[in-house]
Parts: structure tokens; C-alpha cells; sequence
């Protein structure tokens, strides 16, 4: 089931949705229709047969909920080895640069932990405990930052055109066509 703005349920409304469940167990019991048992409960004929198809193969327990399928697999104690490991920085993981992109991060979790995510699943994690994304600034390995400064404060001046002027209140569409 799909929540928009990412969102799922409550607490509340998961007690609720797994006593409907319930409910419609015990109408599978005493071998109620599809039809009259979705009515009662107010929900989808196909929800009823799935839960009903779950019931046959897993008694009670297959039909009970298996919690949300998008929280994290890391523990709190690997989430902080985790960020241990990302402060000693990219080189110390044998990467060239000093940049962490997803696919490292990525590939960080899997070397340590033995779990696999998603690029944007890594990024969903990493999101949850506080982490931003920020990219650094590209600059030329000649840049020099004196030398430009001067250059905008002495040349560009004597190279920028000067700027066109033209009467108070006349545009391009109120000028006559003499001028």
C-alpha cells in the first residue's frame, strides 16, 4: 500500500488494520463469501482473498501484518560504525579522492555490514541520521585567486560596453521610427 509524501501508517491505525484482519479470519473460519465478508469490513473483494489466501498457507500467522517493508536493517550500533568508518574518509576505503558519492557509501554498508541497499536507499539512510547532501565547489588546480580579483577590478571595467541609454519614458515599442 502507497501513502503520499512518503508517509505510512500510525501505530493506531495499524492496531486497527490488523484487527480488521482478524475479523476476517474469523469469517474465513465459519466459511463467509468473499463478497459479504469485503462489504462488512469495508475493504477490496481482493484484499479479502489475499488475506484469505495468506490464511491457507500460513494459518493466523500468515495473515498477520510483517511490519513495514522500508525500515532501516541497520542497528544503531552498526549506524554508528558506520559513520566512524565515513569520517576516516574515502582513502582509508580505497577510493583515489577524498569525495563520498552514494555508490561508495553503498558499497561501504555491503563490505561491513553484509546488507545490500539501493543507491537511494543508501541515501534515505543517510538522510535519517542527519547526513546532507553536499557537493564541493570545482575549481582549476591554476586558478589564481589574486590575479582574477585584479582582473575584475581593472579590466573588466575598461571592456564591458557601456550601457545603451535612451530617452525617459521611450521604449523600443513608443519611439518613433525617424530616430
Amino acid at each position: 500500500m502507497r501513502y503520499p509524501q512518503g508517509g505510512g501508517l500510525t501505530d493506531v491505525e495499524r492496531d486497527a488494520r490488523e484487527r480488521i484482519r482478524r475479523q476476517a479470519v474469523t469469517c474465513f473460519e465459519t466459511d463467509g463469501k468473499t463478497r459479504e465478508i469485503a462489504a462488512m469490513l469495508r475493504v477490496s473483494e481482493r484484499s479479502v482473498e489475499r488475506w484469505r489466501r495468506q490464511w491457507r498457507e500460513g494459518g493466523y500467522a500468515g495473515v498477520a501484518s510483517k511490519g513495514s517493508p522500508g525500515r532501516p536493517r541497520l542497528s544503531e550500533a552498526q549506524m554508528v560504525r558506520l559513520e566512524r568508518e565515513l569520517e576516516l574518509g574515502p582513502l582509508a576505503h580505497g577510493w583515489a579522492d577524498q569525495r563520498w558519492t552514494l555508490a561508495r557509501v553503498k558499497a561501504v554498508i555491503g563490505r561491513l555490514f553484509h546488507v545490500s541497499y539501493t543507491v537511494e536507499g543508501t541515501w534515505r539512510l543517510l538522510r535519517c541520521y542527519g547526513w546532507s547532501w553536499q557537493q564541493p565547489p570545482r575549481r582549476a588546480i591554476e586558478r589564481d585567486d589574486d590575479a582574477v580579483e585584479l582582473w575584475k577590478r581593472e579590466v573588466w571595467p575598461r571592456v564591458r560596453a557601456p550601457r545603451r541609454r535612451t530617452a525617459v519614458g521611450w521604449s523600443s515599442k513608443t519611439r518613433p521610427a525617424s530616430l
